[in-house]
């Protein structure tokens, strides 16, 4: 009886493997090292290369040899591989799976396992359960791709990759639940209206099923990173949403680099696994973690692979990106273009994401220079139309997501704003940063000065030793004209900001105080003309004597303001008169700010006092509001004569 008469046993001692049929081996196969002493009979019946190898060493070796050895150095797969093929020749049952299916298909092909050499051979077995099986199954495809990475070469010359890559994204387009994984959860035992299956009873409970269109993310972040990425632009080319291939990528990233968070799913990005076990998660268990050079080429692979879209959840994970760009140390081209796709949907940002940590040698807490960058990116994208990104669809409802109106501008101000006002606590921070962001936007972003105020006075009290020069080059980038009255009160009180800036916006606050008042009192003749016009005069009257209590408390803040004008004057004009008779040097104060004052005769004090005094009443508000509007940047007062 032939050795491959009836199905022979295998078994193994040390690194050798024999075969059990009471005949002695003929042919020794090594396989990684690892020797099978097997018969040349089976093997050669089912296998074309060792059919010829073994017909090579005769011809080679004139003396018949009692064993012949064939070394495989370049066979595909590992010697469990081998070895099922072994057992195939020998008449055994080949159990096949979708996770050996593509190292067998391989080996096949290798030792030329065709049916020249036998009927219903190895390579004609393993084509069917691959387009019968495995092709139509999206857990069988995912757990093939994966258990392909051993053998990938071997596997592109077979297309076998491309095969699961077409289903795999086929599958992505169409219903999930029409192929039972993940969605069905419980296998076949449920109803035909859905419900769960007991023993064959109907117990009332429902599937839980996935509404949106991520349920594919969790087991596609199984997949190595070549065979990601060659999935990812095989779905491309069948025409899937490029927001639906940034979930992925997105959900990969998490996975895989620190600081995203492994396990994280984020929020509105479409990237929630809602509960779901994955397919690999059952069988092949959690990836394991990467080397820091595995992870700047994952990176940089993400990276070049991400559309360019725009989109909050989008922004939110570049900055993500950015972050661990910063902690890898990745190269300079790297994060530049990641600056630059930030700063094209700056306004889609927030303020926690932007608290970058500086992990370079600098001084400063905060990257600030990185900041400014991509806030210097937003603004000349934002004054070209062609640079411009499209949104992801469905595009957003919310106005400011479009970035033709001017709200983007506004909000990305305010988020400098903000950002301003947390690191200037840093103490090691230069004035000459802070101004350069505060300058990075163009004047016309920011309605209202208050936030960069806010930031400055922030700064200032945690940096004590500042110059007055300092201090005043910063307050040279606010307008003084677009402070709110609010802002204006506190500034006026602000013993931190230096004594011209201090009068700058005394005068402005003056010039808002008239103007309402006089919008007060035009409102109210208006609102006397209504009264004779319409019925309902009590609620009128009521409102009027609230305008006239908002209007007294107006006229006394005028006076407050007029008194410290005058006082302020007149303490300056005594430290002149001072300073001139006794001819000592002027004040210190004075000196840093770099004013001239002409001593005035006696009489003309008085004369200039009583102009300020007519001219500062309320009856003169509407004569001042004519007067020319003055510069933020000035060099002196009219109130100093």
């Amino acid at each position: 009886m032939s050795p491959a008469a009836k199905v022979s046993e295998f078994h193994r001692e040390g690194n050798d493997w024999f075969c059990k049929t009471g005949l002695s081996s003929d042919i020794t196969v090594v396989v990684d090292d690892v020797k099978f002493h097997l018969h040349k009979f089976p093997l050669v019946s089912k296998c074309g290369k060792l059919a010829r190898t073994y017909e090579d060493s005769k011809i080679t070796n004139k003396k018949p040899l009692r064993t012949t050895t064939v070394v495989l150095e370049d066979f595909p797969g590992s010697a469990e591989t081998f070895l099922t093929a072994a057992r195939f020749c020998y008449g055994a049952r080949v159990d096949l799976t979708s996770k050996n299916i593509v190292p067998i298909h391989c080996a096949a092909e290798y030792l030329e396992m065709s049916n020249e050499y036998g009927e219903d051979n190895l390579i004609s077995q393993v084509e069917t359960f691959l387009h019968k099986n495995v092709l139509r199954s999206w857990k069988d495809c995912i757990l093939a791709l994966q258990s392909s990475n051993p053998v990938l070469k071997a596997a592109e010359k077979l297309h076998t990759i491309p095969k699961l890559m077409n289903a795999v994204s086929t599958m992505v387009c169409t219903d999930p639940s029409l192929f039972g994984w993940p969605m069905m959860m419980y296998g076949t035992l449920q109803s035909p209206g859905g419900s769960i299956l007991w023993n064959g009873i109907n117990t009332g409970a429902r599937m839980r099923r996935s509404s949106g269109s991520d349920w594919w993310y969790e087991d596609v972040s199984y997949l190595s990173v070549d065979l990601f990425t060659r999935l990812i632009k095989t779905m491309e080319t069948k025409g899937i949403r490029a927001e639906s291939l940034a979930g992925a990528m997105m959900y990969y990233a998490r996975k895989y680099l620190p600081g995203l968070g492994r396990w994280q799913t984020g929020g509105g990005d479409g990237s929630k696994s809602r509960g779901r076990r994955s397919v690999v998660s059952f069988s092949l268990g959690s990836a394991s973690s990467m080397s820091p050079l595995d992870q700047i080429a994952l990176l940089e692979t993400i990276l070049s692979l991400l559309p360019e879209k725009r989109g909050r959840s989008f922004c939110k994970f570049l900055l993500g990106l950015l972050r661990v760009a910063f902690i890898l140390g990745v190269d300079g081209s790297c994060v530049k273009s990641l600056e630059r796709k930030i700063g094209s949907q700056l306004e889609l940002a927030t303020l926690e994401s932007l608290l970058i940590l500086n992990y370079s040698d600098s001084e400063t807490l905060y990257n600030v220079d990185c900041v400014e960058r991509m806030v210097r990116h937003f603004v000349s994208s934002s004054s070209s139309s062609s640079s411009r990104l499209q949104d992801f669809s469905p595009p957003s409802l919310d106005p400011e997501m479009s970035p033709s109106s001017s709200a983007p501008l506004r909000k990305v101000a305010k988020l400098v704003d903000g950002y301003m006002a947390e690191v200037a606590s840093d103490v090691n921070l230069k004035p000459d940063k802070m101004r350069s962001l505060a300058a990075a936007l163009p004047e016309s972003s920011r309605p209202l000065y208050d936030g960069l105020y806010r930031a400055f006075d922030i700064y200032f009290k945690e940096h004590p030793w500042l110059s007055d020069r300092d201090k005043e080059q910063l307050c040279n980038v606010m307008d003084y004209q677009r402070l709110s009255i609010d802002a204006c009160a506190h500034a006026s009180h602000n013993d931190r900001l230096p004594l011209r800036v201090v009068l700058q916006v005394l005068f402005f606050e003056q010039m808002h105080l008239r103007t309402a008042l006089a919008i007060g009192l035009q409102g109210t003749a208006q609102t006397g003309e209504r009264i004779v016009q319409r019925d309902g005069w009590v609620t009128v009257v009521r409102q009027n004597q609230v305008l006239k209590v908002n209007m007294q408390r107006m006229r006394s803040r005028v006076g407050e303001l007029e008194e410290e004008f005058e006082s302020m004057k007149q303490e300056m004009l005594m430290k002149k008169r001072v300073s001139k008779s006794s001819s000592s040097v002027n004040s210190p104060r004075l000196v840093k700010m770099g004013c001239k004052f002409l001593l005035p005769r006696a009489s003309d004090a008085k004369i200039e006092i009583a102009q300020s005094s007519v001219s500062s009443s309320p009856r003169s508000a509407a004569a001042d509001h004519a007067l020319p509007r003055h510069s933020k940047h000035r060099k002196s007062f009219s109130l100093f004569g």
